[in-house]
């Protein structure tokens, strides 16, 4: 007889290049009071706590411009400026890990890497309802960024 696996995992991808120093581009990222000025997607409901590792966050998500938000309470699982930034979001049975990359591609060139790794055995629950809307949303997000972050 052959086990099954309790763990489905899978994940989403998307990146983009912004034409700014990866400094500037973690200070807009790293800011979760300012997302207010440019982010659609992820929203601070909490701007007294910061991003530090092992702390929890409050924050809420729009997948689509004009839905409810849904909220989480990630908590902080790296923090490496101007280069990595990650959390975990999870109840029993579904874990979402957010994981935002800078990587210096050249002189005043970032290239901004945002993905979400999904795992537990309600993955295949509700991945199917939001996997496009989610991706969707990380896309939006990347373009806001940019758009953001290139226009000072």
């Amino acid at each position: 007889m052959r086990k099954r696996s309790t763990l489905f995992q899978t994940s989403l991808y998307t990146e983009i290049v912004i034409n700014a120093p990866k400094q500037r581009v973690w200070q807009a990222l790293f800011q979760k009071d300012q997302w207010k000025h440019w982010n659609t997607f992820l929203y601070d409901c909490d701007s007294k706590v910061p991003f530090r590792q092992g702390q929890e966050v409050f924050l809420s998500l729009r997948r689509l411009p004009h839905e409810d938000e849904t909220e989480i309470e990630p908590v902080v699982t790296q923090v490496q400026p101007h280069v990595c930034l990650s959390w975990v979001a999870s109840i029993p049975g579904f874990r979402n890990e957010y994981v935002f990359e800078l990587q210096e591609i050249g002189r005043g060139r970032t290239q901004y890497i945002h993905k979400n790794y999904y795992s537990g055995f309600l993955t295949r629950v509700f991945l199917p309802f939001i996997r496009g809307d989610e991706q969707r949303g990380n896309q939006r997000m990347a373009r806001e960024l940019k758009r953001y972050v290139e226009s000072f």
